[in-house]
């Protein structure tokens, strides 16, 4: 067989295009992508989190007097005292645009990393992307239990999964019937990808084993314009705990539903999302006082860790709003990150996926009440403890586990 200059030329331009994957040369500047929506319903979550990880490169590129991975000093060490450099991609919460968007930040943009996503299905198809390109992947705020369990080398999540965070939920019911309180019975109402379903899933085998009775399971359509029969279905059911899982658009929906059709579950026990959301309590948070949800983060631990209270300050500065759920994850995934690509001493993705395997972060050095930082050999930190967080009068407060608790919980809800 003959081999044509233009085949030798192709054959050239494809190793170009993976030599940047396999070995990329030390640089003044190290570029990590981040891919989440900027547009459509979820577009805030977006902004959001390009706030949270802006805190988190000015504190690693700047001298901070933190108790943080590469708060002292500027940049990475490792790297001669390079600069992260972020850059974005907008998902539109689209798992093929997502697909699309983390193949044209490894091989255009030439990111060393990315991190993501928000919603879970976007997650799956990016970490595919990821693995196919070695680059490794950081699942920042993604939940569903399954994202972990594929088999993928370069795919990390720093924060708990549905599984952690629903044991908790049954955790504080288990706490509550010993307590005296009626709960016998659970309504679940989630959205229908991949985020809703694991959720029902995991929240419906708990129920099993811990003796609650489910009275109703409502899968409904994902940035559904009516949840209407849904609702009347909850009514209809008259649980003693609401238990959704929907993003924000959805859960301001069900709760205006909720109201036009006079339904006042007795307490609500949400799987965070859109119930740890600012533009919810904005939209609906009148009809919400003493809705409990799960959450990563907790605020009221600035009061022993006073860290937490400055970077939220910092965080507060550039949004106008309080680190939640969400942006609290966000920003230490980017510190995670980046604390391992100094370890690395390189912009190679195996040599930042082994350094990733090896992190062990005590939990002192985060802004979660977590016990440290530490990946399984599926990539998952299975020491991030989840916290339960019940909104009242305007604000969050803890309410379990009892080590993280700063108050009693209001239940039922008023």
């Amino acid at each position: 067989m003959t081999i044509s200059r233009r085949d030798v030329l192709l054959g050239a331009a494809a190793t170009a295009a993976l030599m940047p994957l396999a070995a990329r040369a030390q640089t003044s500047e190290v570029v990590i992508g981040l891919t989440y929506p900027m547009s459509g319903a979820n577009a805030q979550i977006g902004v959001d989190a390009q706030r949270a990880y802006e805190t988190a490169a000015d504190i690693i590129n700047k001298n901070y007097d933190f108790d943080l991975p590469l708060a002292k000093g500027e940049g990475l060490p490792g790297l001669g005292g390079a600069k992260i450099r972020l850059v974005y991609a907008d998902h539109q919460g689209d798992p093929q645009k997502g697909r699309a968007e983390a193949e044209r930040l490894i091989t255009q943009e030439k990111v060393c990393a990315i991190i993501g996503t928000y919603q879970s299905a976007v997650a799956v198809t990016v970490s595919q992307t990821c693995e196919r390109y070695q680059i490794p992947f950081i699942s920042a705020d993604n939940s569903s239990p399954s994202l972990h369990r594929r088999g993928l080398k370069y795919y990390f999540r720093p924060s708990p999964h549905d599984e952690m965070f629903s044991a908790a939920m049954f955790d504080f019911l288990d706490a509550l019937k010993k307590k005296g309180n009626k709960v016998e019975t659970l309504a679940l109402f989630h959205e229908d990808t991949i985020f809703g379903t694991d959720s029902a899933n995991t929240q419906l085998k708990l129920a099993a084993d811990r003796g609650y009775k489910v009275v109703a399971d409502i899968k409904y359509r994902n940035n559904s314009p009516s949840l209407s029969a849904e609702v009347q279905q909850l009514k209809a059911a008259n649980a003693d705990v609401l238990m959704p899982s929907s993003y924000t658009t959805d859960g301001i929906l069900l709760v205006k539903t909720m109201a036009e059709l006079g339904y006042k579950p007795k307490a609500i026990l949400a799987q965070a999302a859109g119930f740890s959301e600012k533009a919810l309590y904005d939209a609906v948070g009148d009809k919400l006082e003493g809705v409990i949800t799960r959450g990563s983060f907790s605020l009221d631990l600035a009061a022993k860790r006073p860290m937490v209270g400055k970077i939220n300050d910092m965080f507060k500065e550039k949004s106008g709003k309080d680190l939640n759920d969400n942006t609290s994850r966000e920003f230490m995934a980017l510190i995670v990150m980046a604390d391992a690509i100094n370890r690395a001493k390189s912009t190679d993705g195996e040599k930042i996926r082994d350094a990733l395997a090896a992190t062990d972060t005590p939990g002192e050095q985060t802004i979660m009440p977590w016990k440290r930082v530490k990946f399984d050999d599926m990539g998952q930190n299975n020491d991030a403890d989840p916290v339960l967080l019940q909104y009242v009068g305007g604000k969050f407060v803890t309410v379990s586990p009892a080590q993280a608790a700063v108050a009693e919980a209001i239940w039922p809800m008023k």
